[in-house]
């Protein structure tokens, strides 16, 4: 188990996340159209994956902010936002800031992604939820980048997440 913190206290999710060097489960999500998908859909590009507790959380919508901003210049890359809100909160937040170079994904219907990536959290008001973390996995599925996000509030290390796939971002983009 790994903690995080959100609000000045610590909580438990369920496991650790995937290693450096595993192969990612693969796991069923729904996408802004409520269609169930899975890592086959993007089978031979590399991604990058931020989950998070809730759209409606400042720090994390502003992080799928600030990777739509990254993801604009990457048409390489494919950039998973994945909670357990529902498809149609996260249709509306992208529609609402014009974001076209995300793809936000549900575990509404499928279980399985909080607990096979270790970022389920299991106690506390955000019990159910997702911490956040970023999991950047090659075209083989194979995890290459992990960070746990010890704060629900705190910034990802985005450099770092695409430096793992041998992409510079500029840090203007960060703004």
């Amino acid at each position: 188990m790994h903690k995080i913190r959100f609000e000045g206290r610590s909580y438990e999710t369920y496991g650790e996340l995937p290693d450096v060097g595993s192969r990612a489960p693969d796991v069923s999500l729904v996408n802004t159209r409520l269609q169930d998908v899975s890592l086959a859909n993007w089978l031979g590009l590399r991604k990058v994956i931020f989950s998070f507790p809730s759209i409606d959380v400042t720090s994390c919508a502003a992080a799928v902010a600030t990777f739509d901003r990254i993801a604009e210049d990457h048409d390489d890359v494919v950039t998973l936002m994945v909670s357990c809100d529902l498809p149609f909160a996260h249709r509306r937040y992208l529609e609402l800031n014009s974001f076209d170079h995300v793809i936000a994904l549900s575990a509404i219907r499928h279980a399985g992604f909080g607990e096979n990536y270790g970022v389920q959290i299991v106690e506390g008001p955000l019990k159910g939820m997702f911490a956040s973390a970023v999991i950047v996995l090659d075209e083989n599925n194979t995890v290459v980048h992990r960070e746990q996000i010890e704060d629900v509030t705190a910034t990802p290390d985005y450099l770092a997440a695409y430096q793992a796939l041998g992409i510079a971002v500029d840090p203007d983009v960060l703004r």
